[in-house]
């Protein structure tokens, strides 16, 4: 078994679902680098063998108890934090979800929170900042 980390010992792929329900953005607060005590949209690493399609399902569904469908690619993001020495590839997507959200993996996330797309907090992680730009673009695409 190899002791090497994706994103720190190789680029990794992780992947994001931006999700919104009743005009309000789901997020998630890290515990964990990268990025550790920043709001997030929910999502993590690819696992070998894996689609990002499928590894975003998974992954909102493993951090928060939601069962999505994706609308759209938001577009990809070079996620790379130099004083943290991790670098991921993040493809980010739009989700329609159902269910019921709860923080499901307390030990990475110290709450999760629906707010407003105007009136986020400041400390976001990179990759978020970036979804949203996608976000933006496909919502102006679409008018």
């Amino acid at each position: 078994m190899s002791d090497l980390r994706p994103g720190k010992d190789y680029i990794g792929v992780g992947v994001g679902a931006v999700v919104l329900r009743d005009g309000r953005l789901l997020l998630l607060l890290r515990r964990k680098a990268p990025e550790a005590g920043c709001w997030s949209i929910p999502g993590g690493k690819v696992e070998f063998g894996e689609t990002c399609a499928h590894a975003v399902l998974r992954e909102l569904s493993e951090e928060t108890g939601l069962r999505g469908r994706i609308v759209a690619l938001l577009g990809v993001t070079d996620h790379i934090v130099e004083e943290e020495h991790t670098h991921f590839v993040s493809p980010a997507f739009l989700v329609e979800a159902e269910g019921e959200a709860g923080n499901r993996e307390e030990g990475s996330h110290k709450e999760l929170g629906w707010f407003d797309p105007e009136e986020l907090p400041e400390n976001l992680t990179l990759t978020t900042k970036k979804a949203l730009e996608g976000y933006r673009r496909y919502l102006a695409d679409r008018v």
